[in-house]
């Protein structure tokens, strides 16, 4: 699929290794890159965006501000939205990763640049997108294009039917696990398979999401009619449905048999420290926090009301939509209300206590069930906290009974 992307873009059928030049459909920025990105795009002495409506600011990681520096930093990209034509998405919006295809800049065949390393979520789309750096970013704002290097593809294909109580988090952490933290390094990696084309546009987006936790360069799932979908009434540019060749060839193939998977963690302090959830089962838990860019979806907030429902939380519970269009879904649907009656404390959609700036940071040897994508030693702002990844459902199970439990399915 990269490769076929990247041939519709040049004309030229490309190799794996062969450096390229693309043009950029969508660039983004948050407040945890765009201040260097604009440093970088002043110091070049650019005079203009090459194209305003492609390019997008969001202030999603300390959001709302949490001290005065934090905010100095959001009025730089308040600034240079207005100066230059720049779409700003503002405190309360959500997460970069959520907003960039609800508002319509992703589209299969697109390509898709962010300065944070999960824009490879946008591959769930068939788009190819990646994370690059700040300085390159502010050359996309200035030029539009980009070089790349043609990256071979690993195909990970989860054959048969996820069981009641696997989430797709759980079969992208079991590849992780498999693959190992740096086995995909500069590679897209595709996910193909009968229960992948089950899966819904949330769930793939969770999939892809994670593929830079293998060293994926970026995720890709083949556009078809849930794709089409979600993006109705979105995108500006005619829908096509892209997959590859029967034919393509791989660097290497995963195989995962959908029905013999299990509940997994990804243990601490790294993402391919995979364990099944029945391995730790009964271990205290002090804290869980449900959303992020990876598993703050409806979808995800529907698995834990349904877990929830009419119960009351044993461990302290964070939960943040990933935008501002998800938390009003969730509060159309009663959601937002039965998560508050069970004592789960909701808060602004962004990203929240994932990155460690802010909201929900756990104390020394607390044990913290997230959904998020990371588990280094201090992701979450304590270097003494153990962090361990679930997939929403597993998360809610270790919310009601304050411990890890093996899941039913919902």
């Amino acid at each position: 699929m990269a490769e076929k992307i990247i041939f519709r873009k040049t004309g030229k059928r490309p190799t794996p290794g062969d450096i390229v030049v693309l043009p950029i459909d969508a660039a983004m920025a948050h407040d945890g890159t765009a201040p260097l990105m604009i440093k970088s795009f002043e110091a070049m002495g650019a005079k203009r965006v090459w194209a305003k409506e492609k390019a997008a600011f969001v202030i999603d990681h300390i959001s709302p501000s949490s001290n005065e520096g934090t905010s100095a930093l959001h009025k730089m990209m308040r600034d240079f939205a207005a100066a230059y034509g720049v779409t700003l998405y503002d405190v309360g919006e959500g997460i970069c990763h959520q907003i960039l295809p609800e508002k319509g800049y992703v589209f299969p065949g697109g390509v898709v640049v962010g300065a944070d390393s999960h824009t490879c979520t946008h591959g769930a789309f068939a788009a190819f997108s990646t994370g690059i750096g700040s300085t390159d970013m502010a050359a996309v704002f200035a030029s539009g294009k980009l070089w790349f290097k043609v990256p071979e593809t690993l195909r990970i294909n989860i054959t048969g039917t996820l069981p009641s109580n696997v989430m797709s988090k759980d079969a992208i952490i079991y590849a992780i696990g498999k693959v190992g933290a740096d086995g995909a390094t500069y590679k897209a990696v595709e996910f193909t398979g009968d229960a992948v084309k089950r899966m819904t546009m949330d769930s793939r987006m969770t999939m892809c999401n994670m593929a830079i936790e293998m060293g994926g360069k970026t995720g890709l799932i083949a556009s078809d009619s849930v794709t089409r979908q979600f993006l109705e009434g979105r995108i500006r540019v005619p829908f096509v449905e892209l997959a590859a060749d029967r034919d393509a060839s791989y660097s290497d193939v995963l195989e995962i048999e959908a029905e013999k998977l299990e509940p997994q963690l990804s243990c601490p302090h790294q993402v391919d420290n995979v364990k099944p959830v029945s391995a730790l089962e009964g271990m205290h838990v002090d804290q869980v926090f449900i959303g992020s860019c990876t598993n703050g979806r409806l979808e995800d907030l529907r698995v834990a009301v349904k877990v929830l429902r009419g119960k009351r939380v044993k461990a302290r519970t964070i939960v943040m939509p990933a935008s501002r269009e998800i938390m009003l879904g969730a509060i159309r649907e009663g959601l937002i209300e039965e998560l508050v009656k069970a004592g789960c404390a909701v808060g602004v959609p962004g990203c929240g206590p994932c990155v460690g700036g802010h909201h929900g940071v756990p104390s020394q040897s607390e044990a913290v069930i997230s959904t998020t994508n990371r588990n280094f030693k201090g992701r979450m702002g304590c270097a003494d906290a153990d962090i361990y990844l679930a997939s929403p459902l597993t998360a809610a199970y270790a919310a009601l009974y304050g411990k890890l439990a093996i899941p039913m399915g919902v």
